[in-house]
């Protein structure tokens, strides 16, 4: 892809560190992988709190880019590229400190890579007085290929469907946002053992599928903007719930093939969640390749109720784990502060 010379207006360049905390997100399915209408994917996210990506940039004497141990050397270097294209693409090369506080984990469907690259690009824009859209971000730094309710989280947060990206390869746009219900809660459920399929072998993956029928596609459509939609939108906790587990069923069997015949790639989260299903009716499913799952439930007290009893019956495997978070209905925060502390608490893994 080509893009035009960087023209936005600049504003004074800030001289204490920025620091940006993106959210998360739940990726809850594909609308139509297979463009029956023309145009191609389509998405349904939740913007969630509590797994936000942590990170900060700063002028410094020299380049350094430092993460978690736990991070890792990819993560290290993933970042140390965006950094190196973005002083490319701006010819602004002063040197840099970028410093990744705390982040999701990779590859385990919560969006940490997007999040990642719009968290630096932001930054590193604010840190010297540039004004850069995030979409522009996601494109410079190749995010948004086929999702675009990341980036659209980015910004706004909520439950977000967007209409698939452009033929020009151009970001989604963003259809539809709606506040989630401050109440209600989601159990996301963590399967530290696996990884989602991602990279070279995710496309491999999706060029392998069966074409999605049309049919197919329809229905989707049909029951999210006449189900889930409306039951967000509303407060209506069934509906929304019973839609979430339909459209996570239909979705996840044509993607079953791709993922050893199951719609989880997570065995112990698919019978955890498919234990909670029938006697709470929760929406449940896999955030995009996985393994992590979800289950939206209608407050806090039911979410504690459920651990408690799944834990009694023995019904969650013990190296599950289980984060309760609420929806989120902002998107990113960003500051200038030269007195804010790195910790923010305890690290996820990456």
């Amino acid at each position: 892809m080509t893009f035009a010379p960087i023209t936005a207006t600049m504003r004074p360049a800030a001289a204490a560190p920025v620091f940006v905390e993106a959210p998360a997100r739940l990726h809850l399915g594909f609308l139509d992988p297979s463009a029956s209408l023309g145009r191609r994917f389509a998405s349904l996210g939740l913007v969630i709190d509590g797994m936000s990506t942590h990170l900060s940039v700063a002028r410094a004497a020299y380049d350094v880019v430092e993460v978690p141990q736990s991070c890792g050397d990819a993560t290290r270097e993933r970042l140390a590229r965006h950094v190196d294209l973005l002083k490319r693409e701006t010819g602004l090369r002063s040197p840099l400190h970028v410093m990744l506080h705390r982040a999701p984990p990779v590859h385990a469907g919560l969006g940490s890579g997007t999040q990642l690259a719009l968290a630096v690009g932001r930054a590193f824009a604010a840190c010297h007085g540039l004004e850069l859209e995030t979409r522009r971000v996601a494109a410079l730094l190749g995010r948004g290929e086929r999702s675009g309710v990341g980036i659209a989280g980015f910004d706004r947060g909520g439950l977000l469907l967007d209409g698939g990206p452009g033929a020009a390869g151009t970001v989604a746009p963003l259809l539809a946002q709606a506040v989630f219900p401050p109440r209600w809660r989601v159990l996301v459920v963590l399967d530290d053992r696996l990884d989602g399929l991602h990279g070279s072998q995710e496309r491999a993956a999706m060029d392998r599928l069966a074409p999605f029928p049309r049919e197919l596609a329809a229905e989707l459509c049909h029951q999210v903007v006449m189900r889930l939609l409306p039951g967000v939108m509303e407060g209506m906790f069934e509906p929304f719930a019973d839609g979430i587990s339909t459209v996570q069923r239909m979705i996840g069997d044509y993607f079953a093939p791709a993922q050893g015949g199951s719609m989880y790639t997570s065995a112990s989260v698919g019978r955890f969640l498919e234990w909670i299903r029938p006697r709470y009716c929760a929406g449940i499913g896999q955030s995009s390749w996985g393994p992590t799952g979800f289950a939206v439930l209608p407050s806090a007290e039911r979410a504690a109720e459920v651990i408690a009893a799944a834990r009694a019956a023995g019904a969650m495997d013990p190296a599950l784990r289980v984060v309760v978070v609420a929806g989120r209905n902002r998107g990113a925060l960003l500051e200038h502060h030269s007195a804010r502390k790195n910790s923010q608490g305890a690290a996820l893994r990456c």
